[in-house]
């Protein structure tokens, strides 16, 4: 690497200037703890222009004009990043410039738009699919979230095994049981700012159709035919695609009365609003990773989830698995997970060891190791 003392390295942050979800929250971390894990290399980020965040003084700052998810990102971003002259650029949103790097790595979180096609709108699915195959074929490696994520890469796009190395993500260490003595407390207020009284279901995510809050919806609304005075359903976070249709099914269920959409809840407040829950779900058709399990896990809640994707993987024997096609199991799962307290203390248990496993830290030193391996190459 001639005329340089270090090799330089370059991350492309530009999505955290557009959303707060999971994968902003991914390339957040990593900017923020890689420079300092290894002085030996030099470290450039690539923000959107007019994004007020810097996430580590120790790199380099790049400010770029080529928005994220762009048609002709791939050529403009290319023409951004050539004068740094990199030795390699982690794309952490697997979509790579066609240019300006000797090296590439691409972080693939999920093949949502392969496996599921109908659960993305038109231009996300004609986006992605543009996109995926050439940025798998053109990566020098790729980090997946997950073995489930990783066996997907291989078996729809036939990328070989050994290009691909799986980082698991870490949990934020707000995500943590409520203390002792709040628990204890006498005057503890039996319901919280939204109205909500402690002990109800919860769903975090966004409302979109891979999520299968329409399943859920159904199973709720079977339990509630076996038990009239089940907790309340609350549903917290973003509305996505076809959110009118969960509404519609709502009422033509009837629940309207017993369930809450909270919409998106601040990350500082989620904490608060798992740890009065009762019972956490997350019914996905697919999840590359799983955070809300995490969180859930990590604040003392027994969580059921589906039996599809990384979610097994991410929760181990630390959740109730069903079939998120079969709304009876998901009812069934519901009734025993707000019902049977040895299951109940089973699972919180398991599932508060379960979520230490997974830090920040790990998936920065992790994604250091393959920096290396890959500079190495």
């Amino acid at each position: 690497m001639a005329g340089q003392t270090r090799p330089s390295v370059g991350l492309d942050v530009r999505l955290t200037y557009y959303t707060g979800g999971g994968i902003a929250r991914y390339i957040r971390h990593l900017a923020a703890d890689l420079p300092g894990l290894d002085p030996h290399l030099a470290f450039t980020h690539f923000y959107r222009r007019g994004h007020s965040a810097t996430f580590s003084a120790q790199a380099r700052r790049v400010d770029c004009w080529t928005p994220a998810h762009h048609r002709f990102e791939r050529l403009a971003l290319a023409a951004e990043i050539w004068p740094s002259r990199l030795d390699l650029l982690h794309s952490p949103d697997f979509i790579p410039p066609q240019a300006g790097y000797r090296r590439s790595l691409i972080t693939v979180h999920d093949l949502t738009f392969l496996i599921y096609p109908e659960f993305l709108t038109p231009d996300s699915r004609h986006y992605y699919n543009d996109q995926i195959r050439w940025a798998v074929r053109h990566s020098s490696a790729i980090a997946a979230d997950s073995q489930a994520t990783k066996a997907d890469l291989v078996r729809l796009l036939d990328v070989a095994a050994e290009k691909v190395t799986v980082i698991p993500l870490g949990l934020e260490p707000i995500f943590t049981p409520a203390p002792l003595d709040s628990q204890q407390s006498a005057g503890a207020p039996p319901v919280d700012r939204h109205g909500l009284t402690q002990g109800y279901v919860l769903f975090v995510g966004t409302f979109e159709p891979r999520k299968n809050v329409g399943g859920l919806l159904t199973a709720y609304a079977r339990l509630r035919q076996e038990w009239q005075d089940a907790p309340q359903l609350v549903l917290a976070g973003r509305r996505g695609w076809l959110f009118e249709s969960t509404l519609r099914q709502m009422n033509e269920l009837k629940l309207g009365g017993h369930v809450q959409v909270l919409g998106d809840v601040e990350e500082q407040e989620l904490p608060g609003l798992y740890r009065r829950a009762g019972l956490f779900i997350l019914p996905s058709f697919y999840e590359g990773f799983g955070f809300t399990v995490l969180e859930a896990m990590g604040c003392g809640i027994p969580a059921v989830i589906a039996n599809r994707a990384s979610l097994p993987e991410i929760a181990g024997d630390a959740a109730l698995a069903v079939d998120p096609d079969d709304v009876e199991a998901i009812a069934d799962a519901l009734y025993r997970g707000l019902t049977d307290s040895t299951l109940r203390q089973s699972l919180i248990g398991k599932g508060l060891a379960r979520a230490t496993q997974f830090t920040w830290q790990n998936t920065a030193r992790a994604t250091l190791d393959l920096y290396r391996r890959v500079l190495g190459s």
